[in-house]
């Protein structure tokens, strides 16, 4: 394998396998033997799948076990793919690289729901009860402060403000163009 430009860890018995795999800086994608001594690759494959982990690893089980009941029960196990030996060298590039890319779309798929669980937390932020002053209708903000509306909402979301009278604050604080804006709409 480091002949086409990947790490290789090799182990000497499923027990090392299972070790390396549930190590720090464990392996994204395993290429393993169903037939290992102290533990077979089949366990190995179980125990990695019942691991609780957001970013599994991709694992393919390379075996001389090639009936179509073995082949059935190593996919059963969690094995993602499943190849026999003899095996072909191209062939199996061509399976790491689609391990690769599963692995490459479950990282992306990872950040994406990073991403949106930052949004979800962010418009809670926005759906709880905010305290409102009566009378000048400040927000007090998460540090006890109080912002206007617009800064608070400005703040938490992507809203922009663009400022306006509407028609009763026109007639109750500008009375004068308030008329001017009656005789424009008659004049219509």
């Amino acid at each position: 394998m480091n002949k086409i430009g990947h790490e290789v860890i090799e182990t000497c018995d499923g027990s090392e396998a299972w070790s390396v795999m549930t190590g720090s800086g464990a392996p994204r994608l395993a290429i393993l033997d169903w037939m290992m001594p102290r533990m077979d690759g089949l366990e190995v494959v179980r125990r990695i799948r019942a691991l609780d982990v957001d970013n599994p690893p991709y694992i393919i089980m390379l075996t001389s076990r090639g009936d179509k009941n073995d082949i059935v029960t190593g996919l059963d196990a969690g094995a993602d793919d499943y190849l026999t030996k003899p095996f072909h060298a191209d062939e199996l590039r061509v399976r790491i690289d689609v391990g690769k890319r599963i692995l490459d779309m479950q990282t992306r798929l990872a950040s994406r729901i990073e991403e949106l669980s930052l949004a979800v937390e962010h418009i809670k932020t926005l759906q709880g009860i905010l305290p409102i002053c009566s009378f000048c209708k400040k927000i007090r903000n998460d540090k006890g402060y109080w912002d206007q509306v617009e800064a608070y909402i400005g703040q938490h979301s992507r809203a922009t403000f663009s400022h306006s009278i509407c028609p009763e604050c026109l007639e109750e604080h500008y009375p004068e163009f308030a008329e001017d804006e009656v005789d424009d709409s008659v004049a219509e």
